[in-house]
């Protein structure tokens, strides 16, 4: 493949995998305090066991070519991560907050997925194709569950909040 391809290539997959540690982050934060909220708690456990598959798909693909993640990226996207998650921590309609971050996010990975599947062809890498499109796939899936799960996330919410209960977690 062409020096500057393989560049871009790597590239994509240092940042796709730095996104899906900012994507753990967040979601394990989350997991922590959604003892109220069943359906989005058992949501993102599933998303987390499919992201460490995820991160796992583009190890390998960054081994095939000699390369491994980038402890920057990691690292500064990581610190975004947490940040992003601390953030509405003390904010009475967190759970809410947190339920249209991650649409967002989901889509947003989504995006990511869907431009290096792009990238990977056109440097010729069909190796690790197949496996982006699962990620892709898992990625669409979680971004329709978490698009699912803001109405009734905010009928619960509601119902505790009305009910003088504690409704952040």
């Amino acid at each position: 493949m062409a020096e500057d391809l393989r560049s871009l290539y790597v590239t994509a997959l240092k940042n796709t995998h730095a996104l899906e540690l900012q994507a753990l982050q967040i979601m394990e934060r989350q997991v922590e305090r959604l003892e109220r909220y069943p359906e989005m708690d058992a949501a993102l456990r599933r998303h987390i066991t499919e992201t460490h598959g995820q991160r796992d798909r583009l190890e390998e693909a960054l081994s095939a070519l000699g390369e491994s993640p980038s402890a920057l990226k990691e690292g500064v996207l990581g610190l975004m991560g947490n940040l992003a998650a601390i953030a509405h921590t003390p904010a009475q309609d967190k759970i809410l907050k947190n339920a249209f971050a991650n649409r967002a996010f989901e889509n947003y990975e989504a995006a990511a997925y869907d431009s290096l599947i792009t990238i990977a062809e056109a440097a010729g890498q069909a190796g690790p194709i197949t496996g982006f499109q699962q990620s892709l796939k898992e990625e669409l899936a979680m971004a329709q569950t978490v698009a699912d799960l803001v109405k009734p996330t905010t009928q619960r919410y509601l119902q505790l909040t009305l009910s003088g209960d504690k409704a952040d977690r």
